[in-house]
């Protein structure tokens, strides 16, 4: 998808809301857990239920992951099923790869031609030749991490050089010579607040995938006031918060009931532009 078609794609539908298939078997609903596909059987309903709502879904790959090969089987027939019917929404494998460039070529190859999703999220750290394997794919986007929502996320990210630039300002500058924003976006969580002021100043152009809004405690409003452009810009994320808005058999229309708030909040913010 390029970034015309998703910009298209937020304006028309009046929403920024990416969806987080993050489907976890101990909290789905116990009725599910008499179909072939547990997985899959949730997500279908919760994509079904939500579509209407948001532009973008993102499966995390550790939730897939954790069941071996009936886990990946489960994450395979998500992406087809959104590729079918869903044509028009943006996928984002959260797997957080990167490695060595034969390695990321490997993980490039798994995704964008296997999967054939939009887009991946993918780790910096080591530099360079770990990222630009991934961006070798006409109209598929990396998902760079630089300023996550995670408690520990001080730890590194905002360590200070001798010219006192943080390390997360650091990625932003130097992945800048590798993508572009037709292909690279970045994570920035929502609960960083005003530090979306910092992340403008360096990459004012670029889309941010921002997790954290809803069970995280992000406020949806703050992430707008000081992250969004004139494009929008952004991709808020919200997974608990609507996938397990009821673990009842009501599960898929609680969880349209909360894609529908937020997409209404959002409406409100995309008109101020």
């Amino acid at each position: 998808m390029t970034r015309k078609e998703l910009i298209n794609q937020i304006f028309t539908k009046k929403s920024f809301l990416c969806v987080g298939l993050d489907t976890d078997l101990k909290k789905i609903p116990q009725h599910l857990l008499q179909e072939d596909d547990p997985l899959f059987a949730f997500n279908k309903a919760i994509i079904d239920a939500t579509a209407h709502y948001c532009v973008a879904y993102k499966p995390n790959l550790a939730f897939y992951e954790a069941f071996g090969v009936k886990g990946m089987i489960s994450f395979e027939h998500t992406i087809k099923y959104l590729k079918k019917y869903y044509p028009c929404h943006f996928i984002i494998a959260d797997a957080k790869r990167g490695d060595i460039g034969n390695t990321s070529m490997m993980y490039a190859r798994t995704f964008f031609e296997e999967y054939n999703v939009d887009s991946l999220t993918v780790a910096p750290y080591m530099g360079e030749d770990s990222i630009k394997p991934f961006l070798e794919y006409d109209g598929k986007w990396v998902v760079l991490l630089a300023l996550t929502s995670n408690n520990g996320s001080h730890d590194f990210q905002l360590m200070e050089d001798a010219q006192g630039e943080r390390l997360f300002e650091k990625v932003l500058r130097t992945s800048q010579q590798w993508g572009n924003t037709e292909n690279m976006m970045y994570v920035v969580g929502a609960t960083q607040g005003k530090m979306f002021e910092c992340i403008r100043r360096v990459a004012p152009d670029h889309f941010l995938l921002v997790p954290g809004v809803g069970a995280q405690g992000g406020s949806l409003q703050e992430v707008c006031r000081y992250g969004m452009n004139k494009d929008c810009g952004l991709l808020v994320n919200s997974s608990r918060g609507i996938i397990y808005a009821s673990q009842t058999e009501d599960f898929a229309e609680a969880a349209a009931i909360a894609a529908q708030k937020l997409q209404q909040e959002m409406e409100v913010e995309l008109a101020k532009l």
